[in-house]
């Protein structure tokens, strides 16, 4: 049970925090016009990743036994209308008009998975940097569900980003050993993002996880 304690410990109130992160940036969500009112948080240098990595328990990951994504209650209501997604979309856009809804009704927005720009929300997907079934396995098994609440809408950690809807489906559930963006020059980003919600969360890696957090960390 390490990983719960470790959770409890540095981060006592992750529900909560994500919740009134979430309800700051669905403050200004019912606004027009304007651009994103903020950015995703940026990850730690690839240095103190690797720290991190090196501190992050190695382990077999766990089974889908018991899986369900309605264990991790996502795209939260935190009244006004406004849910994860949309307060993602506000913060990841640019240009983005909102109605009474909160609902994005026009902007633009660019994937830093691919490269691509679109103009529709039906093109864009919130990924969760560290997939919910992957944390299933890496331990969130384990957790409350308040807990997995927590990392399914944490906006304080770069563990939710707008990209390309098809992207994001080809991702799927992998970690980095069998998935990376298709942009190479975002590896690295993208890595230091991964172990920074896994380190946050106490969650495990195996060990080809590992390695290739570990080869591309050692090349930023």
């Amino acid at each position: 049970m390490r990983g719960i304690r470790k959770l409890y410990a540095r981060r006592p109130v992750a529900a909560t925090a994500a919740a009134a992160a979430l309800a700051a940036v669905c403050a200004t969500a019912t606004l027009t016009g304007g651009s994103a009112q903020a950015a995703p948080p940026a990850p730690p240098s690839a240095a103190e990743a690797k720290t991190m990595l090196a501190g992050l328990t190695e382990s077999t990951e766990g089974s889908m036994d018991g899986y369900d994504r309605e264990k991790f209650p996502h795209w939260s209501d935190q009244g006004d209308s406004c849910d994860t997604r949309e307060a993602v979309l506000k913060r990841d856009g640019e240009g983005v008009e909102t109605g009474s809804d909160c609902k994005a009704t026009s902007g633009s927005w660019y994937s830093e998975y691919d490269g691509e720009t679109w103009t529709a929300t039906g093109d864009v997907d919130i990924d969760h940097v560290v997939p919910l079934a992957e944390a299933w396995r890496s331990g969130a098994a384990d957790w409350t569900d308040a807990q997995r609440e927590g990392l399914a809408n944490d906006l304080d950690i770069s563990q939710l980003i707008a990209v390309t809807d098809n992207v994001n489906q080809s991702k799927g559930d992998k970690d980095p050993a069998d998935w990376l963006p298709p942009k190479a020059d975002y590896h690295c980003t993208y890595a230091s993002m991964w172990v920074w919600v896994k380190d946050t969360y106490a969650m495990t890696v195996d060990a080809d996880e590992k390695a290739k957090l570990d080869e591309i960390l050692n090349g930023c």
